[in-house]
């Protein structure tokens, strides 16, 4: 067989987020006593999946801050308020990756551009996956992965807070960020 006319497996694919079967979960924090766990339920975004080279691989992506659903509905719309994301100017949170890198078996380092209200900082996600692709009852190629990271809410202008009578603060600081996603091959 001629090498000009063999088929090399394709490396590079493009993957769409499946928003039906991905998440974007968060917890901070809650009178220096619980945590409280939300959940944006509109992430859309894309993965350039490079396998050959997993390094060359990038992704962004976007949720929709006004799916934000923390199961209480007055600190939801308190959450959408100029006090916390300001929903009405800064509608949308963004990521897009500047470098991926292999960190172990099946984990990733990938860090990116994350932009709330309006700020940008570079974040590090740890990325477990992705995995290996599986066809759906329908045909559709899909891959799956998650992905952690710890921010500084005040890092990005969200610096509302209360204070306690015990002296202590209504909301943490620190936010834990959680994104379950899945992928669907374009």
């Amino acid at each position: 067989m001629n090498a000009a006319t063999s088929t090399a497996p394709v490396s590079v694919a493009t993957w769409n987020i499946d928003p039906v079967h991905s998440s974007a979960q968060f917890k901070v924090k809650h009178m220096m006593i619980s945590n409280v766990k939300g959940e944006f339920s509109a992430v859309k975004g894309s993965s350039t999946l490079n396998t050959a080279d997993i390094t060359k691989s990038r992704v962004e992506a976007s949720i929709d801050v006004a799916t934000i659903n923390t199961r209480e509905e007055q600190r939801d719309g308190h959450l959408k308020s100029p006090d916390f994301f300001d929903v009405a100017q800064f509608p949308t949170i963004t990521f897009k990756s500047t470098q991926v890198s292999k960190t172990g078996e099946g984990t990733l380092a990938v860090a990116g551009d994350l932009t709330i209200r309006g700020v940008t900082r570079n974040v590090v996600l740890d990325v477990e996956g992705p995995s290996a692709p599986v066809k759906d009852p329908y045909g559709n190629m899909k891959i799956g992965l998650s992905a952690t990271t710890r921010i500084n809410r005040k890092d990005f202008g969200l610096i509302w807070n209360g204070v306690l009578e015990s002296g202590g603060l209504l909301v943490g600081e620190e936010v834990a960020i959680t994104l379950d996603l899945q992928f669907l091959k374009a």
